[in-house]
This record gives structure tokens, C-alpha cells and sequence, in this order.
């Protein structure tokens, strides 16, 4: 009864009952977990120094993913460090993760990508839903869910696809014939130049000459700005802003990669609405190109087209997932052949006499999406993820975390975790086949869940089972004769460490 007469009028009183208001909340959470919460002072992990020193002393940067693993074993499932002035809660438990995104409210924030937002801010550009937050970023994901997320507006495009998949074969058959052995070399990049063309053919309806055999000098500069961009992302938010101008050149190889970015976006854009507007002209029928057309049809304004299609190209729609879960899956089925004749077996049945799958023929293939599922576990592209809860204290795991803390899920830890896979670091995609298994459903995250979960995750996945289906009607996939292990590092995103060479027989 207390508690609710002082709910009652601290809605008029001064901010003093305010405070009670919610000191009463939190008091009667604690009462309901019969358990006193602790707070953040209690909560273990390593000193400042300690984690400098594992930052910067031991690799830190490129080992992020295997911090997470030390730190659990450590400290156990949460624990904080602190860099500077900004303390971080990790999270490594799949029942504490989903503890924190149920909680996450009705417009979830990332961490703020500080160093993105600087650069916006520096040049006047709009933000994208990479980049954007509150009732902004609801508004651009409800439009753009509609034909990203609905499965039948997504299998539309798989005529698209298939006809860039047709190229990647084409590409690989040229370069195997390249080298006697068969060896095609750092087998990521061409996926990542697969991936690039195959969203590219979606954003524009255009294609950019990825798969060409020259390569077009502003698409060539487009992907390294990227990959330039993504390196210099990590520097540039772990140095403080003073730092920038102390050392400039990692804040100005930063802004130029955007610079490019934004630039060749916009020119692709441009190009499109410019043959639209043409066609209306000319009285013929005009069918949406998706975001060049689709969006500013739907009256966002022009700078936020830019902004949007620009970070839904480098990151948003998943170029580098794709690269990465095509070169890993490659990889580990060249060192499984049973399970690498096993999955062209299965793609063979299906089609039949043809020869080219289709978005449908994929529900009848649970092994391609058990492989797939298996390597998302093994080699998450994003190794962690982000919250930050501004508008309200939360409880996870019986720590009070306030309001506007920086909480990172680890998700690497998570899908490596022996409690929740047996044989967490076997590739065992057999394992998503037993629906009897105990996995709990926060353990593997690949996508992201809820609100924020990934826009492009059912485009990424038709490229990348599509792709992988083709390939392997082909193409046997053997190891590299040099019997070289690779294993993956952290560069802001997990990439392998060293380059995937494979070697690629015709059938």
C-alpha cells in the first residue's frame, strides 16, 4: 500500500519522490528474487591495468573473441572492465543474455558506434539504421522490414541471386584453372566480392563488376575502403577524442574510407532515380528498385537514402557474413568429406534433373541449413554484441546494472560454451538435426534477436545456401595440400587469421 500511494503522488510531486518512486521499484524487485542484488562495485573482473595490458600488451585487439572465453573462465558469467572513463559489463551466459534483451525496451540502442556517429556529425550526413536510434530508427526498420524480412518478398530476389552465383562459378572454374593443383588462393576475398555484387544486384538492380575479370577501379577502391574502415573502427573508439589530434592519421583514414563510401553510394543511387525519373517521363511502367527507388517513393528524404543504402551495403545486409560463412563452410567440409558427400547428396535429391535451386527447394535441405547453423556457431561473425538500456535500471543475473551502462554479450563465449553444445569446438552440424538436444535458444545468435536482430539475415542466408548448393554440385572441395590450419581473429568483425586456400576438382 505504500508503495502504491507514493507511485501515486510522486507522478505531480517534486523529483525527491520521483527518486523514492524508483528506489520502491528496485526495492520491490529485490523482494521478489528473495535475494539481496548486488551492485556493480561487487561485480568481479580484472583492474584497469590488467585489462590495458590484455588489450594491447598480449594481442588483445585481434583476440577479443578468446577475452571472452578467459574472462568466463576467470570470473565467471559477468564480469566488468573498465577503459578510461567507460565501464563495460560482459555477459557470457545464454540465460543472462536473454535476461538482458528482454529488457531492452521499445527502441533498443547498440553501443553508440561513437566514431560513426562523429563522422556524421563531422560531415553533415543523416544516419542510417546502422546508426540511428529511438523513434528514427523504428520508423526506418518498419519500412524496410516489409521486403527484408517477410519471406516471400525475399524470395522474389532469387532469380537475381542465382544469376550472380552463375558468375562466382564461373570465377572459381577460372581460377582454378589458373594453378595446376586446382589451389584457389585467399578464397574469402572472392566470396566477399560474391557477396558485394549479389547485394549490390538487390540495393540497385544494377551490378557493380565484381565478378568481372578486371575489376572496376571505384569498386576495387569501395572494398578497401571498407575493409580500411572497419580496422581504423576499433582504433578510433578506443582512443579519446583528444587523441585524434595528437595522432590524427587513424581519425583521417577513417573519415576518407567514409568519404568514398558515401560517394560511390550516392553515385549509384543517383543513377538509378535519374533512369526512374526518365522512364516516368516517357509514360512507361515503373517497377521499385528497392532502395533507390522504394524509399524515396516512400517520402524518406534524400539524405537519409543516402545514409541508409551506404551502411546497409558495407555491413547492414551482410557482405561479410556471406564471405565468411561460404569460406568457413568450405573449409570445414574439406576437412569432413564424409559430411562434405553427405550435403551434395542431399542438394542432388532435391533438384532432381535441374541444376539450379530455387528459395523453395532450400526447406526441403536440413542438412545445408544444419552446416550453416554450425559454422554461425563456430565462427559468429559478430563475436559480440552490444546494449544499452538509457531509459531504466535493470537486474541481470542479480547485479543492479544503471542505467546508460555499456553491456556486451559475448556471444563467441556463448556458442562455444560445453554447457550448452557438446563438443563445443567440433564441427558437428549433425547436432542441429537432434531437436532433443538441450540448446538453449540465446546460446547461438548469429542474426541478433528481437527488434535489433539483423535486416538482411533472410537475403544473406537465400546467398549464402544458393551459393553453397551450386558450388558443391561443381566442385569437390578438398584441403590445401600444405595442410595449413587457419583460425579466426577478431578485426571489429571475426575473419579468418590467415587466408583460406582450398582446392577445387570439376565433377
Amino acid at each position: 500500500m505504500l508503495q502504491q500511494a507514493l507511485r501515486v503522488s510522486s507522478r505531480s510531486a517534486s523529483p525527491l519522490l520521483r527518486c523514492a518512486d524508483r528506489w520502491l521499484d528496485s526495492l520491490g524487485s529485490r523482494q521478489k528474487e528473495g535475494k539481496r542484488v548486488r551492485t556493480l562495485e561487487e561485480m568481479p573482473g580484472p583492474s584497469a591495468l590488467g585489462f590495458i595490458w590484455d588489450l594491447f600488451a598480449k594481442r588483445g585487439l585481434a583476440r577479443l573473441h578468446e577475452l571472452q572465453l578467459e574472462g568466463r573462465k576467470r570470473y565467471g558469467p559477468m564480469w566488468k572492465a573498465s577503459f578510461g572513463p567507460i565501464l563495460t559489463v560482459h555477459v557470457a551466459e545464454p540465460e543472462l543474455i536473454e535476461q538482458v534483451l528482454r529488457q531492452e525496451g521499445q527502441h533498443p540502442i547498440r553501443s553508440d558506434l561513437s566514431s560513426w556517429k562523429d563522422y556524421r556529425q563531422l560531415r553533415g550526413h543523416g544516419y542510417g539504421l546502422l546508426t540511428a536510434e529511438g523513434e528514427e530508427w523504428q520508423s526506418v526498420r518498419s519500412l524496410l522490414g516489409k521486403h527484408m524480412l517477410r519471406p516471400k518478398a525475399v524470395e522474389a530476389y532469387d532469380s537475381t541471386l542465382n544469376k550472380v552465383v552463375t558468375d562466382l562459378v564461373a570465377k572459381l572454374q577460372l581460377r582454378k584453372q589458373q594453378h595446376s593443383s586446382g589451389v584457389i588462393t585467399d578464397i574469402a576475398e572472392e566470396f566477399y566480392r560474391f557477396g558485394l555484387e549479389g547485394i549490390s544486384s538487390v540495393l540497385f538492380d544494377s551490378r557493380i563488376g565484381c565478378l568481372e575479370p578486371v575489376i572496376p577501379v571505384e569498386t576495387e577502391r569501395f572494398i578497401k575502403s571498407i575493409n580500411t574502415m572497419f580496422v581504423m573502427t576499433l582504433l578510433t573508439m578506443a582512443m579519446p577524442a583528444w587523441l585524434h589530434r595528437l595522432f590524427p592519421k587513424p581519425w583521417d583514414s577513417f573519415c576518407r574510407c567514409w568519404d568514398y563510401m558515401f560517394q560511390f553510394a550516392k553515385g549509384h543511387i543517383d543513377q538509378r532515380l535519374t533512369e526512374e525519373a526518365e522512364k516516368m517521363a516517357r509514360g512507361e511502367e515503373v517497377q521499385g528498385r528497392y532502395l533507390t527507388y522504394f524509399l524515396s517513393r516512400a517520402g524518406m528524404p534524400i539524405k537519409s537514402v543516402y545514409s541508409n543504402v551506404t551502411e546497409l551495403l558495407l555491413a547492414g545486409v551482410d557482405t561479410v557474413r556471406i564471405s565468411s560463412t561460404l569460406s568457413w563452410s568450405l573449409y570445414e567440409l574439406s576437412r569432413h568429406p564424409e559430411i562434405q558427400s553427405s550435403l551434395r547428396a542431399e542438394v542432388l535429391r532435391v533438384l532432381g534433373d535441374r541444376r539450379l535451386p530455387t528459395a523453395a527447394d532450400v526447406a526441403a535441405m536440413p542438412l545445408l541449413k544444419a552446416v550453416v547453423k554450425e559454422i554461425h556457431r563456430l565462427y559468429p561473425v559478430i563475436p559480440a554484441n552490444a546494449r544499452v538500456i538509457a531509459d531504466r535500471n535493470i537486474t541481470v543475473g542479480g547485479y543492479l546494472i544503471p542505467r546508460n551502462t555499456l553491456i556486451t554479450l559475448c556471444h563467441y563465449a556463448t556458442s562455444r560454451d560445453p554447457a550448452q553444445f557438446s563438443e563445443p569446438d567440433a564441427f558437428v552440424p549433425q547436432r542441429w538435426l537432434n531437436r532433443k538436444e538441450g540448446k538453449h535458444p540465446y546460446a547461438s545468435l548469429p542474426f541478433g534477436v528481437g527488434k535489433r536482430s539483423c535486416i538482411g539475415r533472410r537475403i544473406a542466408e537465400l546467398e549464402i545456401y544458393l551459393a553453397l548448393s551450386r558450388i558443391l554440385i561443381h566442385f569437390d572441395v578438398k584441403q590445401d595440400p600444405k595442410g595449413v590450419v587457419v583460425k579466426p581473429m577478431t578485426r571489429t568483425l571475426l575473419v579468418p587469421e590467415s587466408e583460406i586456400n582450398l582446392q577445387f576438382i570439376e565433377h
